[in-house]
């Protein structure tokens, strides 16, 4: 007769604790750092404070940029909220509210705003491609992402907002790259820009414009094809 024995139970894999994810600290310091430097001079809604140059034929600018520094801002900090494990998996409602405040109060506005001021961009039309380009992907992504969520594929929606995140934080690689190439390129200027400051500039804001968009594509590519961590075996 043959003897039945209880089942072990199966090991489950450990979750990590808030402070056991290395990486939430030092981005939630990044992004503070990047919005303490970058969002005072547009609270201030001085044009004169406006770390872009005015295009010619479009008065309206200054006031675009300020809307989407502010909207852009609240993406910014929902992305930090959204993407923290533990926030996620404690707080499912929290989680909710912020996405809904990062697409609608954060993303959406501040992404159309940009497809208006970058369109007209100062710094040329290479980065003027770029920037729309940029825009379109960050709204699209986004949509794509909550679509899939009201319609519960949460494995679409983590892809879609993985490609919104990176593109909402490609804007401080932008600006981490522009004075690396304005140091590089400068001693060109008698040479390879012919004396044009102006092309020297243009130059500069299309390097970091394109700079930033490939940093989202890329870093969220490899985000999605990084490999889980195995599972234990169960045991038997």
């Amino acid at each position: 007769m043959a003897v039945r024995t209880a089942a072990r139970p199966v090991p489950q894999a450990t979750r990590k604790s808030w402070w056991q994810r290395p990486w939430i600290g030092p981005l939630a310091l990044l992004v503070l750092a990047f919005l303490s430097f970058s969002l005072p001079p547009y609270l201030a809604l001085d044009p004169a404070r406006s770390r872009v140059p005015q295009p010619e034929g479009f008065p309206a600018h200054y006031w675009f940029l300020v809307g989407h520094v502010i909207f852009g801002s609240i993406a910014m900090g929902g992305a930090v909220l959204q993407i923290w494990p533990w926030l996620r998996r404690t707080h499912p409602v929290i989680h909710r509210n912020v996405g809904r405040a990062y697409v609608f109060a954060g993303v959406l506005p501040s992404g159309l705003m940009a497809l208006t001021i970058g369109s007209q961009s100062p710094f040329g039309p290479v980065t003027r491609v770029s920037d729309v380009l940029a825009a379109v992907l960050w709204i699209g992504c986004t949509i794509a992402g909550w679509r899939a969520v009201r319609e519960r594929r949460f494995g679409d929606h983590r892809k879609w907002m993985i490609r919104s995140v990176t593109l909402t934080f490609s804007i401080i690689v932008n600006r981490v790259i522009s004075p690396i190439a304005m140091i590089v390129l400068e001693p060109q200027i008698p040479t390879t820009f012919g004396g044009s400051e102006l092309a020297y500039s243009q130059s500069v804001g299309a390097i970091s414009a394109w700079g930033g968009l490939a940093f989202a594509v890329i870093v969220s590519q490899l985000i999605l094809e990084r490999r889980p961590a195995k599972k234990p075996a169960a045991v038997r």
